[in-house]
């Protein structure tokens, strides 16, 4: 239990504190601000450890990230120290790490120097720097838009999932309607799409409504006459293509497609709900292999009962089908997946040599990092990160991650935002997450997305 002086503070300091598994621990903190300095006290287990830390700011917005940020480094060294236990972002428990360094570097700092501070691994520091050098061509093209396209329909939901609320056989009856109203929805934003950059049709399992419905949404976003753009479909599970799904995909002009494995375990791909082979991922690299997309492969680090040996197979194997983009994606627990019913906390041994391997294997291969970022509940305090061959980056990846282009998202479950750079805020319009929510409110999602872009 936190007992502390200083309320705002409180949700930051927990973040600290989840990390160690020490919720139901006690904790008394002071807070207080005078003369520049920030100080900190913390009694716990039976002893006070005192912090200062001296820095100028301005304005209470300033004031309050600062006192955040001390508040959290103090519990983390204290709880460090007593527990023996580092971990690799160290203090940081935002989900964009490449963002705070940005922050650093605008205003004329040397962010290594606040990592290091924030007890921030050299090996994940140096990570992040050469995400930033890859990146730098893409903040010099900041602003415009993206488009992004919600099919949130999957064969069946995997443990870890979040993303849909039920698999396709109990949401089928709705796909056609749910169809007219994104044909609504991209009519609606034709407007606003004056400089795009990038198509993200995402899932769930695009691939897995039927062909003729998939030649729908297609033919919506055709009618935008959206020109010299990135255009990815997150086609999924390799079980899910077939050659009309992938000609449709060509013949309407996408030049990226994703194909998710997560592991090349078949004993894997069982146990997390999946009812693909590792045999069928050949097939669906294959099958596709003649339309010549730019293919991204996703991996996961931490699934159910994989090893260290489990993890740098399925990495041997993907690199070996040498698609353009390897994502790994730590194992995080997630609001609304099955795995966080059945547990509260990821201990995975060997969670953090399985990062490390796949940084080794990928750069030996040719790939680079590019974008990253990390989720609160991660197994080991890890993150995920995107890797690509050299010029085969996807921009809208970066947009997103890095928050430097509008976002105008149609579907259920979508979040339009507004990047008002100048004032370094952002705003957002969220979409309902239930399938038949979003059917009914349709009309009121494209006022309120009208609302944010007039």
């Amino acid at each position: 239990m936190l007992n502390t002086n200083t309320e705002y503070l409180r949700a930051e300091i927990m973040d600290v504190v989840r990390l160690f598994d020490a919720e139901e621990e006690e904790f008394t903190h002071y807070f207080s601000y005078g003369a520049n300095e920030y100080y900190n006290c913390i009694e716990y287990g039976g002893e006070f450890y005192d912090f200062t830390e001296k820095c100028e700011t301005e304005g209470e917005i300033e004031f309050k990230r600062y006192a955040k940020r001390f508040a959290k480094l103090a519990f983390y060294r204290v709880l460090s120290k007593c527990k023996g236990v580092n971990f690799p972002y160290g203090a940081l428990t935002g989900i964009r790490p490449t963002k705070l360094a940005y922050t650093e570097i605008a205003a004329g700092r040397d962010f290594e120097k606040l990592f290091a501070q924030c007890c921030v691994t050299e090996e994940n520091t140096r990570h992040v720097a050469k995400i930033l050098e890859v990146q730098k061509p893409f903040y010099a093209h900041n602003g415009g838009q993206d488009l992004f396209v919600s099919l949130p329909f999957c064969p069946t939901k995997c443990e870890y999932c979040s993303f849909i609320t039920a698999p396709i056989s109990a949401t089928r009856a709705y796909v056609d309607d749910y169809i007219s109203c994104l044909e609504k929805e991209l009519a609606s934003v034709k407007p606003l799409l004056t400089d795009i950059k990038s198509i993200y049709i995402g899932g769930g399992t695009p691939f897995a409504i039927e062909a003729r419905q998939l030649e729908r949404v297609y033919a919506a976003i055709k009618a935008l006459n959206l020109k010299n753009c990135e255009y990815t479909v997150e086609a999924g599970r390799p079980d899910t293509f077939t050659e009309e799904k992938l000609a449709l995909t060509k013949d309407f002009g996408a030049t990226r497609i994703c194909i998710n494995p997560q592991s090349f375990s078949d004993k894997t791909l069982v146990a997390i709900g999946r009812k693909h082979t590792c045999a069928d991922v050949y097939a669906a690299f294959d099958m596709a292999a003649k339309y010549n997309f730019d293919i991204n492969l996703d991996l996961i680090a931490g699934l159910s009962g994989e090893t260290l040996a489990d993890f740098e197979n399925s990495l041997a194997r993907a690199i070996a089908l040498k698609p353009t983009n390897v994502t790994v994606h730590t194992l995080s627990l997630k609001s609304g997946a099955r795995l966080k019913e059945n547990c509260n906390r990821l201990h995975i041994a060997d969670i953090g040599a399985m990062l490390t391997l796949s940084r080794q294997m990928l750069t030996e291969a040719g790939y680079a990092p590019y974008y990253m970022y990390r989720q609160k509940y991660q197994a080991g305090g890890h993150e995920n990160c995107g890797w690509a061959l050299p010029g085969k980056e996807c921009v809208y990846n970066i947009d997103v991650m890095e928050e430097i282009a509008d976002n105008v998202a149609v579907g259920a479950n979508a979040i339009s935002k507004r990047v008002f750079a100048a004032d370094e805020r952002i705003e957002r319009c969220a979409s309902p997450k239930d399938i038949k929510t979003y059917i009914d409110k349709v009309d009121k999602i494209i006022e309120e997305r009208n609302k944010l872009f007039q």
